[in-house]
């Protein structure tokens, strides 16, 4: 398997048409707004559940169940933030799958710089134990030389997230403790989502979103969560089938807000 060159989050495409703040949800903004809403953040900035509460929030930055074992800097609650026009987006995405059954379930969006900063330290130390659940192949010195990890994310400008999908409805089975993220669905459970053949945050080839070598169904996933994303506007990053950037972020500058919950 070659190796990949640094993680940059380039410019994404493949955006199929531009969207506009429509009236409906500045009317559902300004119903939502107060002393904890949108109003406390930065301007052109929203939490997701303003405009999508349906969608499933699984924020895994905001406490320990993620690579680092601890929440990252600068996450003080768990929401979802993003800018207005991709969150939009991300609650059209959810309106095209409801009738397949499908919704969206949200591992991270909008992410301060100041925990891009936590996640590179902890990466680049390498003096603490491997978590074998999340990068069970990988010494997490090289996450960053392999792409897994962005030294500048798109996520701090607001138009990137994480995101799989689930049945809406289906219960969410726990798997074995200390299975890999590689392992069977059966062995590392699912967290309410169909499979994808990986886990979350799975530092492995196999998480490549077109990974050879799936079981069919995994594979057919991917392409369904790349498809439907893109029709509303995002481009997904090809080593990591959870990761999707909103067209228009060239040029957008990263923000270093703190993420706070309502």
């Amino acid at each position: 398997m070659p190796v990949p060159p640094q993680r940059s989050e380039p410019g994404r495409r493949g955006r199929s048409r531009r969207r506009v703040f429509l009236p409906w949800a500045a009317a559902l903004l300004a119903a939502n707004a107060g002393p904890a809403g949108a109003g406390d953040l930065p301007a052109g900035f929203v939490r997701l559940a303003d405009l999508a509460p349906t969608i499933r929030q699984d924020m895994r930055y905001a406490g320990p169940d993620n690579v680092t074992g601890h929440p990252l800097a600068g996450y003080a609650g768990p929401a979802c933030i993003l800018r207005t026009e991709a969150a939009q987006a991300l609650a059209a995405v959810q309106r095209d799958l409801a009738p397949e059954g499908l919704g969206l379930v949200v591992f991270d969006c909008y992410r301060p710089q100041r925990a891009v900063a936590d996640l590179l330290a902890w990466a680049r130390a390498g003096d603490g134990p491997q978590r074998a659940p999340d990068h069970p192949a990988v010494d997490r010195r090289a996450l960053v030389a392999l792409g897994y990890i962005a030294a500048r994310s798109v996520h701090s400008t607001g138009y990137a997230v994480d995101l799989g999908l689930a049945r809406l409805g289906a219960p969410a089975s726990p798997g074995q403790a200390g299975a890999p993220c590689t392992a069977p669905v059966a062995r590392r459970g699912d967290r309410g989502l169909i499979d994808f053949g990986t886990g979350f945050d799975c530092f492995d080839p196999k998480s490549w979103t077109a990974a050879s070598g799936l079981p069919a169904e995994a594979a057919r996933n991917r392409r369904r969560l790349v498809a439907a994303m893109r029709a509303e506007g995002f481009a997904n990053y090809p080593r990591e089938w959870w990761h999707f950037g909103y067209d228009g972020h060239a040029g957008a500058a990263a923000e270093d807000f703190p993420v706070t919950a309502p």
